[in-house]
């Protein structure tokens, strides 16, 4: 190659010392000249709308310019600060019409899944051979289901925007990860051309797919601001705000079988999944063209593409029984990858034992005709030395997945003490996104990919109760704290190619089966549902 950047290793441009030390200044800290702030009340219950408000209880309150409607389903409080207004929003009193939905509790949305495992019309995303007559035909077959919950994106700087209207223009200041998609928000709620809006990207904290294709809070700063001409405003979420009124990572269950021959060789896989569709209530156009299926859904388990099945199993059916519900789906790092890989990668250990198989050596022989499939799995195993065994008390697993154009394998090392104080010592990652722009990031990336994968594994779901969302801050949805983090050693691997794969979303999704698979043996016990905690399973 002829290139003399790409490949390198460079810092970044933003300064660390400024993130660290507080200076760094995210749209949340944004002040402009004569600027108001606002915080807004949603229905708690999707689907619900606002029925009314009496501004009268609050309007003499301390700092409290004005108190508006901001759509049929939610209200703002516009003060000199953020304190003021959030005081005067908790005050104000607030009618809802919450409809049907506010009879929806987490065992409806449960049982409705539960309905999908076993119905017979699903979507058939990947057919190879007859899994069912090898079934039908087998000397052996096993069986096991997973389950994998609501979360929420959780970025440390909630949702906010800075907009200023006037007749004749609007400027808004977003933290967006698509700009274009934040134009087309403010133009909408301005009521004015193309040509007399502008939005000024501002730095985000945290994003992971929130504040991408939906720009809510963009369009609800706009509409604010509409009613307070000629000053900016800056709209803040609580984090009460930001926990309940999200774009969730998708619900879903799996059910997986298995089926053996005399010599227990595998003969046959069925994969049944059930659950929400995130292009059903995104991108229904894409539904629609696939005649009613979302192709989403099979990503990591696909038939082809980016998202291709990994493996060369014999007679195969991966389906989805499609179970939507009233909580909005959205696009959580990694995607639908994140639970496909526990569902693969831990039956994939639960095939292998039955197979009497090292887990490794059955994941090579299944995918020995993919080279770059075999080169992460042994750059994983040759670092950490898998042909012999960990010293005492410490046990190993792996797990691998091709999604986003790049190869990823992961290998754990942990302990684990009373059966569920889990200690992970170390974790070895490997990636194939093909090419390296420049490693150095590529290397933090995947180390901090493994923070938000570990977090989901042990700490993280949302659940729903009287059709609202539980979880309303960080002392109920967890994060992986410092102490406990792993150290992450990264492989890079360049295996070329036409294409370009990712580097930030690929290796979230084989934290969790890594882990869960070291798990089982350590204790012996199969763990097929998270986060971890409602198991009584920690991490230390």
């Amino acid at each position: 190659k002829d290139w003399t950047i790409i490949g390198k290793s460079v810092n970044r441009f933003d300064s660390l010392a400024d993130k660290v030390t507080g200076a760094q200044i995210y749209a949340i800290d944004l002040k402009l000249p004569g600027m108001l702030t606002a915080t807004i009340r949603q229905c708690p219950v999707f689907g619900g709308t606002l029925k009314s408000f009496d501004a009268s209880a609050v309007s003499g309150m301390p700092g409290v310019k004005k108190v508006v409607q901001v759509d049929n389903r939610s209200v703002a409080v516009v003060a000199d600060t953020y304190w003021h207004a959030k005081k005067a929003i908790d005050k104000l009193p607030i009618a809802w019409d919450e409809g049907p939905n506010a009879k929806v509790q987490q065992a409806d949305i449960l049982k409705s899944l539960e309905e999908g495992l076993a119905s017979k019309q699903a979507f058939v995303g990947l057919q190879k051979g007859d899994a069912q007559n090898a079934l039908n035909a087998s000397k052996k077959t096993i069986e096991a289901s997973y389950f994998y919950p609501f979360l929420n994106h959780a970025p440390l700087e909630p949702m906010n925007a800075t907009a200023l209207w006037t007749s004749s223009s609007c400027k808004a200041w977003v933290p967006t990860q698509d700009g274009q998609a934040s134009m087309a928000a403010v133009i909408e709620a301005s009521g004015l051309p193309a040509a007399q809006c502008d939005v000024v990207k501002v730095n985000l904290g945290g994003g992971f797919g929130r504040r991408g294709a939906f720009q809510d809070f963009t369009t609800q700063a706009v509409l604010v601001a509409k009613q307070m001409p000629g000053t900016p405003v800056k709209l803040i979420w609580s984090r009460e705000e930001d926990m309940t009124q999200g774009r969730y990572h998708p619900i879903m269950m799996a059910k997986m079988k298995a089926s053996f021959n005399e010599n227990k060789e595998l003969t046959g896989i069925q994969m049944r999944l059930s659950g929400q569709s995130i292009l059903a209530a995104v991108r229904p156009a894409i539904v629609e063209k696939s005649k009613g299926m979302d192709p989403l859904v099979f990503q990591g388990v696909a038939k082809d593409g980016e998202h291709a099945i990994s493996y060369d199993f014999p007679n195969i059916v991966i389906d989805h029984a499609m179970r939507n519900t009233h909580v909005p789906p959205g696009f959580w790092r990694g995607v639908n990858i994140n639970q496909n890989a526990i569902f693969m990668e831990c039956f994939v250990d639960e095939m292998a034992e039955v197979a009497g198989m090292d887990p490794l050596e059955f994941r090579r022989k299944y995918s020995a005709n993919r080279p770059r499939t075999l080169a992460v799995l042994n750059a994983v195993a040759e670092r950490m030395n898998w042909s012999s065994k960990p010293k005492a008390g410490v046990f190993r697993g792996i797990a691998q997945q091709f999604s986003f154009g790049s190869y990823v394998a992961a290998g754990c090392e942990l302990s684990v003490t009373g059966g569920n104080k889990i200690k992970i010592h170390r974790i070895v990652a490997a990636t194939d996104p093909g090419y390296a722009v420049n490693p150095a990031q590529i290397e933090r990336q995947v180390s901090g990919s493994f923070v938000y994968g570990l977090s989901a594994l042990f700490e993280q779901e949302c659940t729903v109760k009287d059709g609202r969302i539980v979880q309303t801050n960080f002392d109920s949805f967890g994060s992986v704290r410092l102490a406990q983090m792993p150290p992450v050693e990264t492989i890079l691997l360049q295996g070329g190619g036409p294409s370009w794969g990712g580097v930030g979303e690929p290796t979230i999704s084989v934290a969790a089966p890594a882990v869960l698979n070291a798990f089982y043996q350590a204790t012996g016990r199969r763990l097929r549902t998270v986060p971890l905690k409602n198991l009584g399973v920690t991490l230390v």
